[in-house]
């Protein structure tokens, strides 16, 4: 069936009328359709004296999850509103007529309205947009009021519909063809000869007297209307009778059999079999792996039998992408706040008009403040919620977002080259042969053939392979490539050979020749297929050729191994291009009624047009998906919110705003919706609504959405900056609608529960909180509530500066004069109008100006909002610049350093240091000491961190110092000559070690004055490291001895051990008296650490110890420390630690000459390795070790087998990193194993060759050039 057919809508609807009529008006057609739509009118006949002709639909409001029956008010609202719409019936006929039915007529007082169908296809979409909840929420758009849509927000007010299904059967049943169980083609009986009958599962064709029908699901009806002759009739029927439909786990084999292939599994009695994704009973393979080997390949259903099986409520397979579409959480929350945005009509930054009093309210003069207890203790909870509202500051930028760093799974080599060279008869061209073979020669799937599986023929010859002038030359270099592969017993090169000629033959379109070629890659393999992805291309391939070459027996054969493999494999269905498999997938579930299965076709149909574009082709299988999940006893579990937001995606292409919205609110209705999909939902409806909604207003039907929103746990529990905001939005949104509408108590209580619920840490910045809050008191002024208005006014004035005039002020003034012209107080409403009129006027006051400009630059820092915070100070800082008067530099040194540390932060280096700069230069120039030194400062960090320059740094050091020596802070100016020493220090030369000495020395001598012992215990330490970098030993111990007795003074035993370690480190990180720190770590830190229990020191001083025996060859007592670094490292946890002591450990006994227990912690170290590996330092690390072991086991050991297999994963490792220096290196070795040791020619003259060419490549002249040299030269010099 066309894709026009399907669409029962727009153009595709009058296709299918007209298609219907010309079935009906050519009985004698012969083709299956017409054959069916024949049956279809005789049948009709039969019938049609007690066939109804319509449908009543009753109507009917609801409240509730339970939905029962609504109060009388709203079922004479509903009553009211049909009355209109029966008047005026153009909007429901239009609707209806999207709904793919016709109206006939609209009882009000029943409230029922008539509809009737033309066509099957009609029937089945009305009852499919029926079941998954369609139509309820289609009549909602005509039936409710702004009012309602609004009141459905907390009330849950919606409408029902209902029909007699007995009816829409009888309509339907006509076209029936189900007889018993077995689904068959019938056609009518002529002149007396019986009823004909087809049946679709074998094709076995008969004739009966007067066949028993069954209803038939209009689904079905369809798609086996729309599948081809060759993929409808035939292989119907199972082939064994699995209890299971649906089948996953394990299962045993029934009896023995013998693989006829290497893509299928050898099987002996009671072996454990477990299920690879699914075993459907209804097809005759799945993918098993045996428990015992390991091994995987296809199984014959009717070989096994339950063990531990069980039904599956899942229909997808592991890895298996579910939905049809990513939305980035970030991206729909921008879009959905931006949207929000453009249509609020908030008070924003204009004055508020007052509004006329009634003729009662006039004849009041004065307002009289309510005397009721409870309303005044309502007011100052709001109070107190609205100061803890505002006490909130901005801390995260609002325009922050998070880019997710995606990595693809494969990085496939896209540069695969091979060079086809001229093929002379006779002459042997193995040798050019060897980059394919050693490309090809690979049981295992690895991504590069994944790139060169998905070439087309035409990209084949064109970028795969070069150096060809035609594809006859190609397929003659591949041809005897496939020979030389034969001949060389290279299967796995000789497979994939086979399938690339395949292609070519297929591009080319000789069929048969393709066909033996692909048979041939499925016989060539002596062992099992390990990679299912050729193993699927090739099903693929020669079920496309035997259905274009009528082979029935053999198109179903190999479908159902393809089939086996889409049921296993996630990836297997981005292979298939074309549909006829997944085709023949759902139609042998429909004949088996495997609801499972049907359930996992349509997804994979679904998916198929939809990675293919072909969308439109998608919706009839994302509907048969949600009716089968809206069954009342579903036999599988999915989700359904993703399929009713990509429905509405579709049905907005297709422009059915109807149906469209109605997905939309099924989706944000589905318990299953996430945070994304119901902002998709917003943003979706938000846009289409923009050409027919006013500006700045909202939708009222999105009320509901925005509620649910803003009501998911979702949202509430996620505390960071972009949901707060989000939430806030929503909440003011929300509030808007209800006051338009005049539910203003709803619209207050909405603003009070944001300012009741708001974090603590407030998201916005403070005008836009300011701006709630505005609107908060106005809603309070239409309420007659000004003395409550006037409170929150009151309170947000109270935030702003007092000398300090904005905009937003003269807007609270404003306000604040209407709530008390409400009140009655004349006199201060003229105060507060005349005050927000000043303000206007005031923004000549240059100073005050640039004030307001610097204090909101620095609002938005708070909020994060750098480029607006830099615009704004930018703004201040030439407002400063421009005035004369004195009096003003210290808030122009405050702006200065701000904007400069926003530079600094925005990576603006050179701007961040002309602010500082001109700030110190100003600081000097008003002899500001406490500007000048926090402008020095901030120089000394840019220097140090953010750019560092060591000569800047120690000049701006420098005069920090002299600063601080000025303000007489002992604590800062020894803290400061501490950091010149490290500066100095880190010179290097002899002249900077003296000056660290000396400022080491003076920051000693104040911090013995302080007696603030910690510090001058490390003073005396830092001051005997500085004299054994001038070699000056003599006094080291002195120095050192004197930090040991100050910490311990302290009786910190923190202290005391950090110190004790400092000084163990002194020797330890220098080239000289290196073995002094054994006596710090062993003799001293380490029984200390051992005392107080400090097991991450313990553990440090051991790795050091360790590390430092190990390198003063004390061999035998480094082990202790290793062992022990080792058990610690265990106790904790900590793998990194425990790699490292098994690797010294491992370095120790090959040391020591105990090779085996060298082999051991080596093997142990490996074992700890990550996997996979994740760089390329760990990959070399396994190069590095197996080519250790295998020179410990080959030189020392002397077992040459051992040493070679340890070689080969150096290798394998050296060939993953792409170290081509290792590769010779272990070429050249195994070279010699094999050559002198193993016997081996073959083996030996590979690898020989291997190293040769990789010595050619790294233009390495290699003396030993033979493996006999190679083995005279290495293993003479190991023995000797």
């Amino acid at each position: 069936m066309s894709t026009g057919s399907r669409r029962g809508t727009g153009s595709g609807r009058s296709r299918s009328s007209a298609d219907g009529r010309e079935q009906r008006e050519q009985p004698g057609r012969s083709s299956r359709s017409g054959t069916m739509v024949r049956s279809r009118k005789r049948t009709m006949s039969m019938y049609e004296d007690n066939t109804p002709t319509a449908l009543p639909l009753l109507l009917d409001m609801v409240r509730g999850p339970e939905r029962l029956p609504a109060d009388e008010e709203l079922q004479e609202m509903l009553r009211g509103k049909l009355r209109v719409l029966q008047a005026d019936s153009g909007e429901v006929t239009a609707l209806f007529t999207e709904l793919s039915t016709h109206l006939l007529s609209i009882s009000p007082e029943d409230k029922i309205i008539y509809v009737t169908f033309k066509t099957f296809e009609e029937i089945w979409k009305f009852n499919t947009y029926y079941t998954v909840g369609f139509l309820d929420h289609c009549l909602e758009s005509l039936l409710f009021d702004p009012k309602l849509w609004l009141q459905s927000v907390e009330e849950e007010v919606s409408a029902e519909i209902s029909f007699a299904q007995d009816t829409l059967d009888l309509i339907s049943k006509p076209s029936s063809c189900r007889r018993a169980r077995d689904i068959a083609q019938f056609e009518p009986p002529f002149l007396g000869s019986g009823w004909s009958v087809r049946c679709l599962a074998d094709g076995a064709r008969g004739t009966a007297p007067k066949p028993s029908l069954e209803p038939v699901p209009a689904f079905h009806q369809w798609f086996l209307k729309s599948c081809p002759e060759s993929i409808l009739v035939g292989d119907g029927k199972p082939s064994c009778s699995f209890p299971l439909q649906f089948a996953r786990g394990s299962c045993l084999a029934a009896e023995e059999y013998d693989a006829d292939g290497p893509d299928e599994l050898s099987l002996a009695p009671n072996d454990r079999i477990i299920i690879v994704g699914l075993l459907v009973s209804c097809f005759d393979w799945f993918v098993g792996k045996k428990e015992s080997s390991g091994e995987m390949g296809l199984v014959k259903t009717e070989l096994v039998k339950p063990d531990d099986t069980y039904n599956s409520e899942e229909v997808f397979i592991e890895g298996e992408d579910r939905t049809f579409f990513t939305i980035q959480e970030d991206k729909a929350i921008e879009e959905t706040l931006e949207l929000l945005k453009k249509k609020k009509q908030i008070l924003g930054h204009s004055y508020k008009l007052d509004k006329m009093p009634s003729q009662d309210q006039r004849k009041k003069i004065d307002f009289v403040k309510p005397d009721n207890l409870e309303l005044q203790q309502e007011r100052e909870e709001l109070k107190m919620h609205i100061q803890r509202f505002l006490s909130s500051e901005p801390t995260v930028p609002l325009n922050s977002k998070n880019h997710d760093s995606i990595s693809p799974s494969e990085t496939p080599n896209s540069s695969l080259r091979f060079f086809v060279p001229h093929i002379v008869e006779g002459k042997n061209h193995t040798e050019e042969f060897m980059p394919l073979f050693t490309f090809l020669q690979n049981q295992n799937y690895v991504p590069d053939y994944g790139e060169l599986y998905r070439l087309t023929p035409e990209q084949l010859c064109s970028t795969t392979f070069t150096g060809h002038s035609d594809e006859d030359q190609l397929a003659s270099f591949l041809s005897v490539a496939r020979e030389t592969a034969r001949k060389k017993r290279l299967f796995w090169s000789q497979t994939r050979i086979c399938f690339l000629l395949g292609k070519l033959c297929v591009g080319r379109s000789k069929f048969s020749q393709a066909r033996v070629y692909f048979e041939e890659a499925l016989s060539v393999p002596r062992e099992g297929f390990a990679d299912f992805r050729l193993l699927t291309y090739i099903y693929y391939n020669l079920s496309k050729i035997y259905l274009l070459q009528k082979n029935t027996e053999s198109f179903f054969a190999v479908t159902e191994r393809l089939v086996a493999l889409l049921m296993g494999f996630s990836f297997c269905l981005e292979i298939v291009e074309e549909d006829f498999v997944l085709k023949h997938i759902l139609k042998k579930a429909v004949l088996a009624n495997n609801k499972q299965a049907e359930a996992r076709a349509s997804f994979l149909l679904a998916k198929h047009y939809w990675e293919r574009k072909e969308k439109l082709e998608a919706i009839p299988y994302i509907e048969r998906l949600l009716v089968l999940s809206c069954e009342e006893a579903p036999t599988f579990s999915i989700s359904p919110s993703c399929g009713y937001l990509t429905l509405a995606g579709l049905y907005n292409e297709l422009d059915l705003a109807n149906l469209s919205a109605c997905s939309f609110r099924k989706t944000s209705l589905d318990p299953s919706t996430t945070l994304t999909e119901s902002l998709s939902c917003i943003v979706q409806l938000l846009s289409n609504s923009m050409p027919q909604q006013e500006p700045n207003s909202f939708p009222c039907h999105l009320a509901p959405y925005l509620h649910k929103v803003a009501s998911l746990p979702e949202l509430q529990e996620k505390q960071n900056v972009r949901h707060h905001v989000l939430s806030h939005h929503l909440t003011v949104c929300l509030s808007e609608m209800f006051s338009k509408h005049g539910m203003l108590d709803r619209a207050v209580q909405c603003m009070h529960e944001l300012v009741e619920s708001s974090p603590s840490a407030q998201s916005l910045p403070v005008s836009q909180v300011n701006s709630a809050l505005i609107w908060l008191a106005w809603l309070h002024i239409e309420k007659s509530q000004p003395d409550v208005a006037l409170d929150v006014l009151e309170l947000v004035l109270a935030t702003m500066p007092e000398h300090c005039t904005s905009p937003q002020e003269g807007e609270v003034l404003n306000l604040c004069g209407v709530a008390l012209c409400s009140m009655g107080d004349l006199r201060r409403a003229v105060e507060n109008y005349e005050a927000a009129i000043e303000i206007c006027q005031e923004y000549e006051d240059l100073p005050n100006w640039a004030v307001a400009q610097a204090n909101l630059g620095l609002l938005c820092l708070k909020a994060g909002a750098s480029a607006l915070a830099q615009t704004h100070l930018m703004e201040a800082l030439q407002l400063f610049s421009e005035l004369d008067a004195e009096g003003h530099e210290q808030s122009f040194i405050t702006v200065l350093l701000e904007l400069g540390k926003l530079y600094v932060r925005r990576g603006q280096m050179h701007y961040g240091k002309e602010c500082y700069e001109w700030a110190l230069l100003l600081s000097i120039s008003a002899k500001l000491l406490d500007c000048e030194l926090g402008a020095t400062s901030q120089l000394c960090r840019l220097y140090s961190s953010e750019s560092p320059d060591q000569t800047q740094c120690i000049v701006y050091s420098l005069h920090q110092l002299q600063l601080l020596q000025r303000t007489g802070d002992m604590v800062q100016t020894a803290e400061a000559l501490e950091t010149l020493s490290q500066l100095y220090l880190s010179l290097s030369t002899h002249k900077a070690y003296q000056a660290a000495l000396d400022y080491t020395k003076s920051s000693l001598g104040m911090f013995i004055d302080m007696g603030v012992k910690e510090k001058e215990a490390y003073g005396w330490l830092q001051a005997g490291k500085i004299y054994h970098l001038l070699g000056q030993t003599e006094l080291v111990e002195l120095y050192i001895q004197a930090a040991q007795e100050v910490a311990l003074s302290t009786g910190d035993t923190q202290s005391i051990l950090s110190l004790l370690e400092a000084a163990g480190d002194i020797f330890f990180n220098s080239e000289q008296d290196r073995d002094k720190a054994i006596t710090f770590y062993r003799d001293r830190a380490l029984p200390i650490s051992t005392k107080a229990n400090s097991v991450h020191t313990r553990l440090r001083l051991c790795n050091k110890l360790t590390e430092l025996m190990l390198n003063l060859k004390m061999f035998g007592e480094a082990v202790e420390f290793a062992q022990t670094a080792l058990d610690i490292s265990i106790a904790l946890g900590e793998r990194l630690n425990e790699r490292v002591a098994y690797h010294r450990l491992a370095a120790l006994y090959h040391r020591l000459q105990q090779f085996e227990l060298a082999e051991h912690f080596y093997l142990k170290t490996l074992a700890l390795c990550p996997s996979p590996l994740q760089f390329d330092e760990e990959t070399l690390y396994y190069v590095r070790v197996y080519q250790m072991l295998g020179d410990i086991i080959f030189y020392d050991v002397k077992d040459p087998v051992d040493a070679a297999g340890y070689y080969h994963l150096a290798l394998a490792a050296a060939l993953d990193l792409g170290n081509k220096k290792s590769q010779l290196q272990l070429c050249t070795r195994l070279a010699t194993i094999y050559h002198n040791f193993l016997m081996d020619r073959e083996s030996s003259l590979f690898f020989y060759q291997r190293a040769r060419g990789l010595a050619a490549e790294l233009n390495i002249r290699r003396v030993n050039i033979s493996p006999e040299q190679a083995h005279s030269s290495n293993y003479s010099t190991k023995t000797q």
